[in-house]
């Protein structure tokens, strides 16, 4: 299969996934350092959020990307206050990674698979990959294995949630985010490369029988 790229090279989702939990690190070393502040770790995790969007922006990356990532992060911090738990600070992503599940799970069910649209839009192919019958199978099994990801969030934050443990819902969002991301990455692609023939062109190259054009008469 001629692809030199990794889906993290497409994807670039392990610097997404470090610059996401940088606010959440925020908020717990924020509550931490001000005796259980709920005030003082969304102020901290608002502040850092703000930090990476202007970084971003001065990197290129697109603002509207850049401005979702800080919404989120302000929602938060919102409830968080708005509740009077620290530990709804993580909300947002426990439920999320829920619906995450369940949408992955669908598409592949359905044969949308969501890696098949999330390569095929960076790619610029739109949808020309999907008739393609080997690149669907390949992205609907890469595909279960970011299924498999989120499952491994939700089961390890849920019980981490429900008890209240900040400083560990903390280090297990690091530990979930970047290092989780980039096995993922790695282990779909490996899938991907497992089920493509060997003679496939690669991701770039949708092996698709065009129609045949009829001559005019």
């Amino acid at each position: 299969m001629a692809q030199p790229e990794t889906l993290a090279e497409l994807l670039n989702g392990r610097r997404a996934a470090v610059d996401a939990s940088l606010p959440a690190v925020g908020f717990v070393a924020g509550w931490l350092a001000f005796g259980d502040s709920i005030w003082a770790g969304a102020i901290t995790a608002v502040i850092v959020a703000i930090g990476l969007s202007l970084w971003r922006l001065r990197k290129g990356d697109k603002p509207r990307a850049v401005l979702i990532g800080l919404l989120v992060v302000c929602v938060a911090a919102l409830i968080a206050l708005y509740t009077g738990k620290a530990e709804d600070f993580f909300l947002i992503q426990l439920l999320s990674n829920a619906a995450s599940v369940l949408v992955w799970a669908i598409s592949i069910v359905v044969r949308w698979p969501l890696l098949g649209i999330v390569v095929g839009t960076v790619l610029g192919q739109r949808t020309r990959w999907r008739r393609d019958p080997a690149l669907l199978r390949a992205y609907s099994r890469g595909s279960w294995v970011w299924v498999t990801q989120y499952v491994i969030r939700v089961a390890v934050f849920l019980p981490l949630y429900q008890a209240g443990y900040l400083a560990a819902l903390g280090t297990a969002r690091v530990l979930l985010s970047g290092p989780l991301v980039a096995a993922c990455l790695a282990v779909s692609w490996w899938v991907i490369r497992r089920n493509l023939p060997a003679d496939h062109p690669g991701l770039r190259h949708p092996v698709v029988d065009e129609p045949v054009q009829k001559a005019a008469s």
